[in-house]
């Protein structure tokens, strides 16, 4: 049994195709079991993920409800801001006039106590002023 350099060449092939699948067949193993962890990890990702979705979707509910009751109490106190403005100004209206000319007339009547005040005591003043002078003068008559 002879066996020729073609015959020789074509086994070394052989071999090495063999060698080359068996290479391919173990990366292909590994391919599988990378692509099964990957499968089980997007699966407890997945389960993990609709009921934290499911959670977001009941917060952002609360948070809408939430914000539905704050706009309802700025609308109240923009409400009540308008209100005591009103008030503010109908109290200014109706006791304002009144409250003025109660503070002019308080005024006027001070001023006029006050020069009242002043007369008389100018008037006494002079008064005593005049009866000092008279005094006087009686006693320089008096020793002259």
């Amino acid at each position: 049994m002879t066996v020729s350099g073609g015959e020789v060449a074509l086994m070394i092939i052989a071999v090495f195709w063999a060698i080359l699948v068996a290479f391919l067949a173990v990366a292909l193993v590994k391919l599988a079991k990378v692509l099964k962890e990957a499968t089980t990890l997007v699966a407890g990702v997945a389960d993990r993920a609709v009921p934290l979705l499911d959670e977001v979707t009941e917060t952002v509910r609360a948070t809408n409800a939430q914000m539905g009751r704050v706009d309802q109490i700025a609308g109240n106190v923009q409400t009540m801001t308008t209100n005591a403005t009103a008030l503010s100004s109908t109290v200014a209206a109706t006791l304002g006039g009144p409250l003025v000319k109660t503070a002019a007339f308080s005024y006027g009547v001070r001023r006029a106590l006050s020069a009242q005040q002043r007369a008389e005591l100018s008037r006494r003043v002079r008064t005593a002023a005049k009866a000092q002078k008279v005094a006087r003068q009686r006693s320089m008559r008096g020793r002259s």
